[in-house]
């Protein structure tokens, strides 16, 4: 299905390059056209795949090899479009016929209104501040819809918000603003008091916060549990709000999850989770069921439903389940991709859906049937008692389709992916088809060999493969290992034929090293190979060894360390410590010199793989402030910061702007990938870019 005759798919300009290692400094010639995408211009396909049809200008099918019309010095950008369109989602909440639903990675975040009998999206509003909707919660009149966001750091906007659901077609207005950046879970008391947890500030450990409904005033109930680093779970009774804390999101040295009962009269807090499941890393989730507390954690492989009146008394579900719900004697729960019920009576656990459901953001009952929407951007429907469902695609439906932040890129053979959520975009260079791939959770970095795409998958997903040619929806090929839930980097050795990973242990710290042989499905997984606490920001491969980069979330100890590493026999050869006081954000070589860009402006320190020792730091800070990618091709590493996209020459270490002002629209760090052709592939904004580069004019082999 064509975009519309007045709409082009790419945007053109030229400017000659600047090699000073500013912003800003290049003279452009810029022509600057809309691209956008209707709902009626996508095609939705088969339970795996949500197509977009777009058009390319004629003469355009083989633009993706290297213009060698393109003079010294001059660079092409060709505007792609958005890299991931889709509403993704996570949150959902049930009102009376209704259930709402909250944004994820969107400008603005927003909740739209699910009709549960015409199955049509029949309400939105769009919040001034946030995003991303994680949290939601009602008052007890069913009148009003509390909604928490998470926030980025310089947002100093409401972090709750207030929805009149008597008066729909008025927006949310911004009701507080916790001390806390984000908000991860909402309680309402049967007063109207509001309770809110979530953190997001290590090492400050989270706070409870109560919000008066009316006024919007905030306050600080304390933080009992001086070591967390988030919390996700609240609920609240007339007498007693519970609040869930522990380690998720920044390395948590030995923190766990931890359950307090704060009386509301007395403004104590009693620690009440059973010792039993003491070694857990964090409460999840927590849910007032009639007279028991329904709680879901992280770690133990268990749940428990604690008796209100007695909370020494409890009952283990011998399975991990978040979103608890009650009816009679049963209760069911999310455990992704999967809906279970959990029988009090016979003490059985039924799993109530073959189909997969992926994560489902929320979980209510509605009549006789299970009510959640689902990261794949669908509202699912489960009748218990006959163990099936309905799935209804939001984007069907009137949901808003709009890019959003993105993960990682990976580029080659043809096709550009973009990692989004519950979602990978595939861009055929040929054709221009845009098709949008269901994988569960976030592809946070990507690279492509002989056509088949392997993944990093977060939330502790590790490594799928997707291979276009076979009409097989993406699969796990290496599970992650304990722990292992934040792959960093994906790279591929063609000297040994090994996909390499790195990745982040976020509850306990360090990090791992993965590699897997797509030609056997062999795999190994070196747990903290550089120490404990540093995780696996980067790697790098060159001669058949590879080379990992460290960084730390801790205040103290090192952070910047490099290890060369066999990944055949699985051992160290030789690290070095290159200085970086803020920790690698990435690494590339070009089989001579290892580069690694140092967190914060650190710089970009340049590493003689024959003697082992820094030659040179290049001051990159007028390019790169914090988080960034590399990548070499021929002779010139590419780097992509969240401003600029630059180059250094791997020989004279000269450093110059590629393009000033790119703006990446990411979400999780900057990426880039270079095809076979050397075109680089990186974000501008919210849209895909392939940038051409005249400086590397006549280097035409492939790497």
């Amino acid at each position: 299905m064509p975009l519309t005759p007045n709409l082009t798919l790419f945007e053109q300009f030229r400017y000659e390059s600047t090699t000073a290692p500013r912003r800003g400094g290049a003279r452009r010639r810029e022509h600057i056209m809309t691209n956008g995408l209707t709902r009626r211009q996508m095609l939705v396909g088969t339970a795996c795949t949500v197509a977009f049809a777009v058009t390319m200008r004629p003469g355009d099918a083989a633009w993706g090899q290297l213009d060698t019309g393109l003079g010294p010095g001059e660079v092409r950008i060709r505007d792609l479009g958005p890299g991931v369109v889709q509403f993704p989602l996570m949150s959902s909440l049930v009102v009376g016929n209704t259930l709402y639903i909250g944004s994820r990675n969107l400008q603005p975040a927003r909740v739209i209104g699910f009709d549960l009998t015409t199955r049509r999206v029949t309400s939105r509003t769009d919040l001034s501040s946030g995003y991303a909707v994680q949290a939601m919660a009602v008052s007890p009149d069913g009148a009003a819809l509390y909604i928490g966001t998470l926030r980025k750091d310089d947002d100093t906007g409401a972090s709750v918000h207030r929805w009149d659901l008597t008066t729909l077609s008025a927006p949310a207005t911004p009701l507080a603003s916790t001390g806390d950046r984000d908000v991860r879970a909402l309680a309402v008391a049967p007063d109207g008091r509001i309770y809110v947890a979530g953190g997001g500030e290590p090492p400050k450990p989270p706070s409870l916060w109560e919000v008066d409904p009316v006024t919007g005033a905030v306050a600080n109930w304390g933080t009992p549990d001086a070591g967390a680093t988030i919390s996700q779970a609240v609920a609240a009774t007339a007498s007693t709000v519970y609040f869930g804390t522990g380690s998720t999101l920044a390395g948590g040295a030995g923190s766990t999850g931890k359950l307090f009962a704060f009386d509301r009269g007395t403004r104590a807090f009693e620690s009440i989770l059973p010792s039993e499941v003491a070694a857990a890393v964090s409460v999840t989730s927590l849910s007032v069921l009639d007279d028991l507390l329904g709680v879901g954690l992280k770690g133990p492989g268990k749940s428990l439903l604690m008796a209100l009146a007695a909370p020494s008394t409890y009952e283990v579900i011998p399975q991990t389940g978040v979103q608890l719900r009650r009816r009679g004697d049963d209760i069911y729960y999310v455990k992704a991709p999967s809906v279970m019920a959990y029988s009090r009576v016979t003490k059985k656990i039924t799993n109530l859906q073959t189909r997969d459901l992926a994560m489902l953001w929320g979980l209510d009952i509605a009549g006789d049937r299970l009510v959640g929407a689902s990261e794949y951007g669908f509202v699912a429907e489960i009748d218990p008692a006959t163990r099936t469902s309905t799935v209804t695609e939001l984007l069907d439906v009137g949901a808003p389709a709009d890019p959003q932040a993105v993960m990682g890129i990976a580029a080659g053979a043809g096709s550009v992916y973009v990692g989004g959520t519950g979602a990978i975009s595939r861009l055929d260079l040929a054709t221009g088809t845009v098709t949008r791939i269901r994988m569960g959770g976030e592809a946070k970095d990507g690279v492509i060999v002989d056509g088949v795409l392997y993944t990093g998958q977060y939330n502790s997903q590790g490594i799928w493969r997707y291979d276009p040619g076979s009409g097989l929806p993406p699969a796990q090929v290496v599970a992650p290992a304990a722990g292992q839930n934040r792959p960093l980097d994906v790279c591929w050795d063609p000297v040994n034929g090994l996909v390499l990973l790195g990745a982040q242990n976020d509850t306990g710290g360090g990090g791992s090293f993965t590699t897997y042989n797509p030609a056997n499905g062999a795999h190994t997984t070196a747990v903290n190979p550089i120490d404990a606490r540093q995780m696996v920001r980067a790697v790098a491969t060159a001669r058949g060894i590879a080379f990992l980069g460290g960084d730390s979330l801790y205040a103290d100890g090192p952070r910047s360390t490099v290890v060369a590493w066999d990944p055949v026999a699985g051992t160290e050869l030789w690290r070095v410590d290159p200085g970086l006081p803020t920790g690698i954000a990435a690494l590339a070589t070009d089989g001579r010199h290892l580069f690694a860009l140092g967190r914060r402006a650190s710089g970009l320190v340049v590493i003689d793989l024959e003697s082992r020792s820094v030659v040179r730091v290049v001051d990159v800070s007028g390019v790169a402030t914090d988080f960034g990618a590399l990548n070499c091709f021929q002779g010139t590493v590419y780097g992509v910061s969240d401003s600029t996209l630059f180059r250094v020459d791997a020989t004279s270490h000269r450093l110059s702007t590629v393009v000033a002002d790119i703006d990446g629209g990411w979400y999780s760090g900057p990426h880039l990938d270079i095809d076979e052709n050397g075109v680089v592939y990186t974000m501008r904004g919210l849209n895909l870019v392939a940038v051409e580069d005249g400086a590397r004019r006549g280097r035409r082999s492939p790497r």
